[in-house]
């Protein structure tokens, strides 16, 4: 199995502007044509170390989260907070840790409709964003006494005689087992441990007196268990690092990644002992992550679609703008849809969303908020915005277009073009 994660050959014509770009779109959304060069120069071993280590940030940056970040917490505004971090996403020199912690954002899908507080919002975000690239059962047993998650999964419903089971089923469904790989007794156990973690001034809070502490039987253990027990039965389980190599292939490879794959990914993160960094660093430098069939294997997220526009053609995003129209294609920050987060995938593509995109990729090529693009050659947006990827018969098309449009016209009308194609949608 460790061979189907053996290093991809970057040798000679293995390491290209096309792998480069690849990389580069499934780590930051989008590249820009100065940063895909340095990749190619670079090789495959230091473009990935870079993207893994943490890149320090430009002043004009640091300003503009200082700024932003100060105006949401001041104004207790969750959509200031969803400008701050859609600036973070869209510009930071660091764009794997602020995907990674979109990734778990989503892994531990919690939604302001219901916390009602920027300020837990906040404090739950920064620990995502601690452990974006850190260990995972850190990241698990903090996100477990989290005061946003606790609200969430109604934690001070959880008492001795009347254990209320949300917050243990979304403990071993959803955030750590899978369904399958527990039972609905070891669900009921389970939340007889978690009885008492409740939320008090605030802060986590072990109520002692709805504790319950009676002997409890969960996956084939029993114990006084109390709540941290818990997680650390359900990170010993062989089904946790499947469950997690499952949704990082999902993220990175491809969407229907085999059991082979995933036990062979599953099999490093046991190794890596939950350590993210590592587990990434082996699987951006893979042959499957290169392999034809992982290219263009995804549908682009609606903060993809944003973030990496943004990226590849070196502009910034007008944010309440954009905040909206990812609403408005089914990803709005902050407040995810339901406790399962953004299933993503084909259920971002409808007729409504498709019109959608193309709406904003006239809005990002006009004149008023791209400037007016001098022609670079048609080859050189295909290559940029699709990766180079695209039929005879349709760059066959493009050229004819930018022909009519006299040679050196600005780009910006062809640049809208590619980006309502089909391709422009994959990433």
């Amino acid at each position: 199995m460790a061979k189907l994660l053996d290093r991809h050959d970057s040798a000679g014509s293995g390491w290209t502007a096309r792998e480069a770009t690849h990389l580069l779109w499934r780590c930051a959304g989008g590249a820009c044509a100065t940063e895909i060069a340095g990749a190619v120069e670079d090789g495959l071993e230091k473009t990935v170390a870079r993207l893994i280590a943490t890149q320090p940030e430009k002043k004009e940056f640091l300003e503009g989260d200082s700024l932003l970040h100060g105006s949401a917490l001041k104004s207790g505004n969750i959509k200031s907070l969803k400008r701050w971090w859609l600036y973070r996403l869209a510009t930071s020199a660091n764009p794997l840790a602020e995907k990674m912690t979109l990734f778990w954002h989503n892994h531990f899908a919690t939604s302001n409709a219901k916390v009602r507080s920027t300020g837990k919002m906040d404090v739950q975000h920064a620990l995502l964003r601690k452990h974006a690239l850190g260990n995972f059962a850190s990241l698990f047993r903090g996100m477990a006494r989290d005061v946003a998650m606790l609200i969430w999964l109604d934690g001070n419903a959880n008492r001795k005689r009347h254990p209320n089971e949300n917050f243990a089923r979304e403990v071993m469904e959803l955030f750590s087992l899978g369904i399958g790989n527990y039972t609905e007794r070891d669900i009921k156990e389970a939340a007889r441990a978690f009885t008492g973690w409740h939320v008090r001034n605030e802060e986590f809070w072990f109520n002692k007196v709805q504790h319950d502490p009676g002997v409890k039987k969960v996956l084939g253990k029993a114990g006084k268990f109390r709540g941290d027990d818990i997680l650390e039965i359900c990170l010993q389980q062989p089904a946790c690092a499947r469950f997690l190599a499952s949704k990082l292939l999902a993220a990175f490879v491809r969407p229907d990644a085999d059991s082979a794959l995933v036990e062979a990914l599953a099999a490093r993160i046991r190794t890596h002992k939950y350590e993210i960094a590592p587990v990434l660093q082996e699987l951006l430098s893979s042959r499957v992550f290169y392999a034809p069939e992982s290219r263009r294997s995804l549908i682009k997220s609606p903060v993809e679609l944003v973030v990496g526009t943004a990226r590849s053609l070196e502009s910034t995003p007008h944010l309440d703008d954009s905040i909206q129209l990812m609403s408005d294609l089914g990803q709005n920050l902050f407040e995810p849809p339901t406790v399962k987060g953004w299933e993503g995938g084909r259920r971002w593509i409808n007729s409504a969303t498709m019109l959608q995109r193309a709406n904003f990729a006239a809005r990002a090529t006009s004149t008023d908020r791209l400037g007016s693009v001098r022609s670079e050659g048609v080859d050189h947006y295909i290559d940029l915005l699709l990766g180079g990827e695209v039929s005879k018969g349709a760059r066959r098309e493009l050229h004819a277009y930018q022909d009519n449009k006299s040679g050196k016209a600005p780009a910006n009308g062809l640049i809208q073009l590619i980006m309502t194609m089909p391709e422009y949608q994959l990433i």
